[in-house]
């Protein structure tokens, strides 16, 4: 079996084949840390973070970068506003991000590079592109001159004379072109600036990426992704841009997700539907959230409202506890199959595994693996019907829902905590209530767990307990 990919730059699923034999090179646009991320930021890293995911399971050794925009007109607005420095404001919100996005279980990229690290390489850059006459200098701007890569509109699929009519594009005297886009612009006062050939100034913000994918993944990389608002002007001028210096594809997969609408609308702080994505993990955590994301195909666009969400919350909580009812079997589970159904089991096992792979073979179609991960439950629960189970199927219905889980980027096992002092007090005081016919106060007990989040289920093998 093999992964298909949808690309944008051809418009369909292509086969999926690496540069290099098991190697995958990598690259997502980050983000720009001017403030806190909103919850649609969530989604490209959340996404991103899973093809990476199932591509090492697939087994190849990725390579995953992911930029910080650290310096832009945003920064520089913010920076005044707060009385402090844009290295300061930077810094201050990128921690903020990587915290966030950790808090969805996203794996820190291998490397995550800033644009004030990586200005000479910027301006090595532009001036490769000037002397090839691709760029020119305008009253201390730099720009690209977009009319003279024949391909122009390539990814966006919009013939270049069309975007010349109808872009939404920055008009300026200094530009030949009104499709012209900054490289380097030239410095305002009290503004951060670098020293550069054209004198002091800045990087444009298309230019950044095409730098630093060259300088850590080299002239041409298998993936780049983000979120489909970049597809254009972004995307379309990372690749004039980066072609046109080196005569190489830039990117052979170009993957974007879909947008988020908060009930329905698209997200603004106006309508007042502007939700950062902290204050919803403070309220529903980080899992449930990374499980709503999924429920989706990631090119579809996505909605969503309090109601979807707690539908999601339910649909976590049913596979969370399918997998904790095999590990409290576990307990008590005969060391062989008792029941003469070790091969049917072996066999369900095994095609869940199959399904789940053809599933994300499909464009990492999360929605239809995590169809998988519910039949997973179904059927483990249907095992454990059984008054005598065997081990050995346990460990594997355990070993799968790990398994399939982690691709996900899933946490199933709750009881990886420990109980605090505290809370196994309680446990045994509720126990020794129970044996004392004292009713009244193991229910007393029982409910100040569930107010600490610690949910009782008395089975025949004993207490056994798990977090909401």
């Amino acid at each position: 079996m093999s992964i298909h990919v949808y690309n944008t730059l051809t418009r369909r699923k292509e086969e999926f084949v690496p540069i290099e034999p098991g190697k995958v090179k990598m690259y997502v646009c980050g983000p720009t840390v001017y403030n806190y991320i909103h919850i649609g930021n969530a989604r490209p890293a959340i996404v991103f973070d899973t093809v990476r995911r199932y591509l090492q399971y697939r087994g190849y050794d990725v390579t995953f970068v992911q930029n910080i925009t650290d310096v832009d007109d945003k920064l520089i607005r913010a920076a005044a506003e707060e009385g402090t420095t844009v290295q300061e404001l930077a810094e201050r919100y990128t921690r903020a991000y990587n915290e966030d996005i950790k808090a969805l279980n996203v794996l820190p990229p291998d490397i995550q590079p800033r644009v004030m690290q990586t200005i000479p390489e910027i301006i090595h850059f532009i001036s490769g592109l000037m002397e090839k006459g691709y760029a020119y200098e305008s009253q201390g701007d730099v720009y690209f001159r977009s009319g003279r890569f024949t391909q122009y509109g390539k990814l966006s699929h919009q013939p270049l004379d069309e975007l010349q009519a109808g872009a939404r594009v920055e008009v300026s005297e200094k530009k030949e072109n009104p499709l012209d886009f900054a490289l380097w612009k030239a410095a305002k006062p009290g503004e951060i600036a670098w020293d550069s050939p054209w004198g002091k100034g800045r990087p444009g913000w298309h230019i950044e990426c095409s730098a630093m994918a060259r300088k850590f993944l080299g002239d041409t990389i298998d993936i780049h992704g983000g979120g489909a608002d970049l597809v254009f002007p972004h995307h379309e001028n990372e690749i004039a841009q980066s072609e046109c210096l080196t005569d190489k594809p830039f990117a052979n997969y170009w993957m974007h997700n879909g947008m988020l609408n908060i009930n329905n609308e698209k997200m603004s702080k106006s309508l007042g539907n502007f939700l950062l994505l902290r204050d919803l993990i403070s309220t529903h955590g980080g899992q449930v959230i990374r499980f709503f994301m999924l429920s989706g195909h990631y090119r579809g666009p996505i909605n969503f409202s309090d109601d979807l969400l707690q539908q999601a919350a339910g649909g976590l909580e049913r596979i969370k506890t399918a997998y904790a009812n095999v590990l409290h079997r576990l307990q008590t589970a005969r060391p062989e199959e008792p029941n003469g159904v070790a091969e049917q089991q072996a066999a369900v096992v095994e095609g869940l595994r199959r399904e789940f792979i053809s599933a994300m073979d499909d464009d990492f179609n999360t929605a239809n693996a995590i169809t998988v991960l519910f039949e997973l439950a179904r059927e483990s629960n249907l095992y454990l019907r059984q008054k005598n189970v065997g081990r050995a199927q346990l460990e594997a219905y355990r070993d799968l829902f790990l398994e399939l889980g982690g691709v996900l980027g899933l946490e199933l096992d709750d009881t990886a905590e420990l109980l605090d002092d505290e809370v196994e007090a309680l446990i045994a005081e509720r126990t020794e209530a129970r044996k004392a016919k004292n009713f009244a106060r193991a229910d007393e007990i029982r409910d100040l767990l569930a107010e600490k989040g610690i949910v009782l289920e008395d089975t025949p093998q004993g207490v056994r307990w798990r977090r909401k």
